[in-house]
């Protein structure tokens, strides 16, 4: 009796440990599966070759608002759409719209939280052709700029999340019903609908920051729809199943090309009023930091992370937005990298290199301090 108890209970610790056929026992679907190198890459390709064309795209349209200026024709910051009769800002819009397509794909395969910063780089291409075709200034303080872009978006490349998203439209359109991020939206629609209505009218003509902020704040809400619209393309193309015979993808659709309208005719304003120089950089910033909250929220890229991942990541965008502020703020100052030589050199030789210019006199109102010091002045 006995040895028939130990033989059934040997029989069912068998049957426990015998896997079980069944979708009980499948393994769940994670959100943090690793991104496989090939998608890093493409992701990251596909987010720096963008940066090529929206960066010349901005230079273009400003050459043809430009040209549209010179004809006297209703210029865009004062609501006209003369622009629209110009070849060269058509130029400007497919050259933007291959960027935008680029950047589009490369959502697919990356977070947005990596590709969205390397618009910096957009930065940089806009800066050097503005000086090159804009006849607008780079002096050494922008040349630095242009290289801590490059220095923090490689930082931001390498801590950047590794991990997939979300592979399922139904799951992401779950997950857009997340309360937080349903107050993000409500936060952005109304403050953009506000600084339309009132804000713009009266300041938007004296403070770059007005449409930009249009721009970005609308644009966060372009690239999380981007995002499930190439999710939506991607899963079909993968025999997922076709999921254009349902309604979302074609909201999506909607929404985007909606989105990207108000982009446009915002940033055309501001292109119009400002120079490219001031637009492209504080356009970055803001844009970027609202398409990085947005997608911490939605996504919550950043639960999964290490914290020295977090904190390259953050240090990282920190340096692109130093570079971009370097960029910006000191781009009227003549400044070279002779004249850091001089300031390098003994105090007694700078003296001695203005000997021809300077003059000892007793007038108070006639001298003005030179390089030297005591009774050594410049003539005025």
């Amino acid at each position: 009796m006995s040895s028939e108890a130990s033989s059934l209970q040997m029989d069912q610790t068998q049957a426990a440990s015998m896997p079980v056929a069944g979708p009980s026992l499948a393994p769940p679907v994670t959100l943090a599966a690793p991104l496989t190198n090939t998608d890093f890459y493409i992701g990251v390709g596909l987010a720096i070759s963008s940066c090529f064309f929206i960066g010349s795209s901005f230079i273009i349209k400003k050459k043809a608002l430009i040209r549209l200026s010179r004809f006297g024709e209703v210029r865009a910051s004062a609501g006209g759409f003369g622009y629209l009769r110009e070849w060269i800002w058509w130029a400007g819009l497919l050259t933007m719209g291959l960027g935008e397509a680029a950047n589009f794909a490369a959502y697919a395969f990356a977070p947005a939280s990596l590709v969205t910063p390397l618009g910096a780089l957009s930065v940089i291409i806009s800066s050097v052709m503005a000086s090159r075709f804009l006849n607008e200034k780079l002096n050494l303080l922008g040349k630095i700029g242009c290289f801590l872009c490059i220095l923090g978006s490689t930082i931001i490349v390498i801590h950047s999340p590794k991990e997939k998203e979300v592979e399922d439209l139904q799951l992401l359109f779950d997950m857009l019903q997340d309360p937080v991020f349903i107050l993000y939206v409500i936060c952005i629609i109304g403050s953009t609908a506000f600084v339309a209505c009132f804000i713009a009218p009266r300041h938007g003509h004296t403070n770059v920051v007005v449409y930009i902020f249009l721009c970005s704040g609308i644009g966060s809400l372009t690239v999380m729809s981007c995002k499930a619209l190439g999710l939506a393309i991607r899963q079909t193309l993968d025999n997922d199943g076709n999921v254009f015979l349902t309604w979302m993808p074609w909201f999506l659709i909607v929404i985007t090309v909606t989105f990207i309208a108000i982009q446009m005719n915002y940033l055309n304003k501001a292109l119009d009023i400002f120079n490219t120089s001031i637009v492209t950089p504080v356009y970055y910033v803001m844009f970027t930091t609202l398409v990085i909250t947005a997608s911490a929220i939605l996504f919550k890229e950043f639960t999964n992370m290490r914290f020295d991942d977090i904190l390259g990541d953050v240090c990282g965008f920190l340096i692109v937005i130093t570079a971009v502020f370097l960029l910006n703020a000191f781009r009227d100052i003549d400044i070279t990298f002779n004249d850091v030589r001089g300031l390098m050199r003994p105090k007694m030789q700078r003296v001695s290199q203005y000997d021809d210019e300077v003059l000892v006199t007793t007038s108070i109102k006639e001298r003005r301090l030179s390089y030297g010091s005591g009774d050594v002045f410049r003539k005025a």
